[in-house]
């Protein structure tokens, strides 16, 4: 089984930072002490997920996907697959959903912690995605590749993205950047 003590380190570190948000916290510190699979898409209850927030170098515009799947506008990311490292998980999915080769970690804390509902589809039940975002940064805003995965990507001015989609984690992700642009 996957080594858990760093990721629950990331989740003490995170709530210290966001102590509003210590509900969902607990939820997910929970999840992880209670599943030592918890990194294996094989759990059907849910498992953990990573996800990136990709800005352009100036932080004014965010890549984001029209996911085939969902049908809706989000964050790239995706299954750990037994990786333990959801660092690490949030740069292979951005680069293997964008093509884009310069992505560069600008934080190695978790940025934002989600926990949604993924409706069921075929054989797989409804479950429970627990997402750790990265910060993710790149100078190649011109050379993205759409894949499999996506209808589209765009980059999003952070202006706009509640035109896009009013899903409340993307709307908190804008607030988190703008307040960190604000506060550097």
């Amino acid at each position: 089984m996957a080594d858990r003590s760093t990721i629950l380190s990331l989740f003490d570190d995170y709530e210290a930072r966001f102590p509003d948000e210590s509900t969902t916290v607990e939820r997910i510190r929970r999840f992880v002490e209670n599943h030592p699979d918890c990194f294996e898409r094989s759990l059907k209850t849910g498992h953990i997920t990573g996800s990136a927030w990709v800005l352009d170098r100036q932080r004014q515009r965010v890549l984001l996907t029209h996911h085939r799947k969902l049908n809706i506008w989000v964050q790239l990311g995706g299954h750990a697959d037994g990786e333990s490292d959801v660092s690490v998980v949030a740069m292979k999915e951005a680069t293997e959903e964008s093509g884009i080769a310069d992505l560069q970690l600008a934080d190695s804390r978790i940025f934002d912690i989600d926990i949604h509902a993924i409706p069921a589809r075929g054989d797989e039940p409804e479950h429970y995605h627990y997402d750790c975002r990265f910060l993710i940064q790149t100078t190649s805003t011109d050379d993205y590749v759409v894949s499999e995965e996506s209808h589209d990507l765009a980059w999003v001015p952070l202006t706009e993205v509640s035109q896009l989609s009013d899903e409340a984690s993307l709307l908190r992700m804008v607030r988190k950047t703008t307040s960190q642009a604000t506060t550097e």
